[in-house]
């Protein structure tokens, strides 16, 4: 895996805070500099296309403060491509993290049936 130096901060777009990341994720993550988090958006499935264009430039200008960056961008499907899309058009990378789903499926003391997922933190990919 190639480790860009020259990337300076690794902002994390998404729904889940870094302080909540396994060691492993944080210390891939620092591989591409200081963690910034950047809470991502609550996008109500009412939103007009004009407005969800809105809200992605609202974020894009967050991101823009920022210098050498790598972004992490996951959440709502659609504010999510259309900001992959946005900030790849400006040069700036983007990834997503991989990992591995362990789920269990148990019968609860009401007879119900439950699943309970783990994710294991494997890798961040370019998009």
């Amino acid at each position: 895996m190639e480790i860009l130096k020259e990337l300076k901060m690794f902002i994390n777009l998404s729904n889940h805070t870094s302080t909540r990341w396994s060691e492993a994720q944080k210390e891939a993550a620092r591989q591409y500099g200081e963690i910034v988090d950047i809470p991502f958006p609550a996008v109500s499935p009412h939103i007009s296309s004009e407005e969800l264009d809105e809200l992605v430039e609202e974020y894009f200008n967050k991101i823009q403060k920022y210098s050498d960056v790598v972004v992490m961008v996951q959440g709502e499907f659609i504010f999510t491509y259309r900001m992959i899309v946005l900030l790849k058009k400006h040069g700036i990378r983007v990834v997503a993290a991989q990992s591995e789903r362990r789920t269990i499926e148990f019968v609860d003391e009401n007879k119900n049936t439950r699943r309970e997922s783990e994710f294991e933190f494997i890798k961040f990919m370019e998009y």
